[in-house]
Parts: C-alpha cells; sequence; structure tokens
C-alpha cells in the first residue's frame, strides 16, 4: 500500500488530531496518557474544536519555528492515516524551559506535571549545548496499522535526521519499541538514561519504565543503531562519539 509523508497543512490539523485521538486511545498505555493530559475527556466536539483552535493558534507563534507536524497520507484514498509531531533543533536550544500544563489547575497538573517533568529533565541533560530531533508524538489510525504507515513515517524523520546530521530522540510507547528498533533506532542502557513512572502515579498495576530511543544519522536498519545501544554514555560523548565514527568512515 503506497504512502506518502508530506507536511500538515493548516486545513489538515483536525484529521492529524483525529489519527492521534484514535491511535493513542486504543493503546492502554496512550490511554493512561491521555487520562493524565485531558482528565475532563477528550472525545467531546467542544474540546476538539478547541484543540484544534489551539493547534492554529501556536502555528501562528514566532517561537513555533522549530516544530513540524507531518501527515502521513493513503495515496489511492487521500486520506490521513498517520502522524509525527517533532522540533528540529538545527542548533542548540537557545534555552531549554520545562513545558507547563497550563490548561490545567490543582492536583490535576501537578500529577501530569510529576509525568512530564522527569522526560524533559532526562532529554535536557542529554541533548544540552547541541542539535538534535526530538518526536513529541507519532500515531497511526488503528484501522490501518500493520499496513506500512508506521514505516513509513518513520522512515522519513530517519531521512531527516540522515540528511541533517542530526540524531532523533523520542520517547517510545512499550509496544512501539520494537518497530523503532526495526529501523535503526537504539534504546538507551539505563545507566545513560532511564525514566520509570510509578504505578501509582499512573494507575496502573506495576511501575512503567519508558524506552527511550535515540537514532544516529546513518544507522543501519535492524542493527545496533550506532553505538548507542552498546556504550552506555551522556548525552555530550554520545553526539561526540557519533561524529568521530562519522570521520572514521569517511576516512575509511
Amino acid at each position: 500500500m503506497p504512502f506518502a509523508v508530506l507536511p500538515a497543512l493548516i486545513p489538515d490539523i483536525r484529521a492529524v488530531y483525529d489519527v492521534y485521538f484514535a491511535a493513542f486511545s486504543a493503546d492502554p498505555h496512550g490511554r493512561q496518557l491521555l487520562d493524565i493530559l485531558f482528565p475532563d475527556g477528550y472525545s467531546s466536539e467542544q474540546f476538539r474544536t478547541a484543540q484544534a483552535d489551539a493547534t492554529l493558534a501556536w502555528w501562528h507563534r514566532p517561537d513555533s519555528n522549530t516544530q513540524y507536524t507531518y501527515k502521513c497520507v493513503d495515496v489511492k484514498t487521500q486520506e490521513v492515516v498517520g502522524m509525527a509531531l517533532c522540533d528540529v533543533f538545527t542548533s542548540a536550544p537557545r534555552e531549554s524551559v520545562m513545558p507547563k500544563v497550563e490548561w490545567l489547575a490543582g492536583e490535576k497538573r501537578e500529577r501530569a506535571e510529576k509525568v512530564l517533568t522527569p522526560l524533559w529533565e532526562v532529554r535536557d541533560r542529554l541533548w544540552k549545548g547541541r542539535g538534535y530531533i526530538y518526536v513529541h508524538a507519532f500515531a497511526v489510525h488503528p484501522k490501518h496499522q500493520g499496513h506500512g504507515a508506521g514505516a513509513a513515517l518513520v522512515k522519513a524523520l530517519v531521512g531527516l535526521g540522515d540528511t541533517s546530521g542530526l540524531p532523533i530522540y523520542l520517547e517510545s510507547s512499550p509496544g512501539s519499541e520494537g518497530l523503532y528498533r526495526k529501523l535503526g533506532f537504539s534504546r538507551l542502557p539505563k545507566d545513560t538514561a532511564s525514566v520509570v513512572h510509578a504505578a501509582s502515579l499512573i494507575g496502573t498495576a506495576e511501575d512503567v519504565e519508558v524506552p527511550l530511543m535515540v537514532h544516529l544519522p546513518g544507522a543501519e536498519e535492524e542493527g545496533e543503531g550506532g553505538f548507542a545501544g552498546a556504550v552506555a554514555m551522556d548525552g555530550a560523548r554520545l553526539w561526540g562519539g557519533q561524529q568521530q565514527q562519522q570521520q572514521n568512515n569517511v576516512l575509511a
């Protein structure tokens, strides 16, 4: 089945987020995240309209200039079947500020920020002072999963990383880790970075460890994803070592 991965445009906002909410709602871990971020519900027409309006307003802000939304389109039907949202930092971000959950208040906000803060802290430590691509969200509509749309999206992101020379970083769900590994990502070793959400915080039977995934430029599919999967190192050594590896490949 042929797919095209394209930049999402203003008329695509609703369709792109239809995919996002459908995919996350169908996945147990995704649904837990939605319930934490949007505890008052996320399926009503009122919410979806407000969310689309907020997205459009964000796209018009000057400080949104590093963020890109992609759509995966079924070429035959022209239906949007997948989406990805990422920040492309071609150089080190000028400042790194923990995003606030401004749409919530009180205990709901406190709970959401307890989930998001450790993710941000690890990312900030790993990549502070260097350029990289951060994938915020990745989703394929449940009725289109298993037909190649997810692979098409990941390959498009990998192509962006390869051509720009930038590493890609994302927080995977446990169920998606296999797809990322197949396409050249590596999971960071625990002694490099680890985020574990307590069961009492996210409402699960057991604590959940978040797979932190990295793709280095030029990493081969079904491989070790460069040396990120084999060597424990912090972000500076990870990036510096990858650059040295590229130089060695050229000299060879």
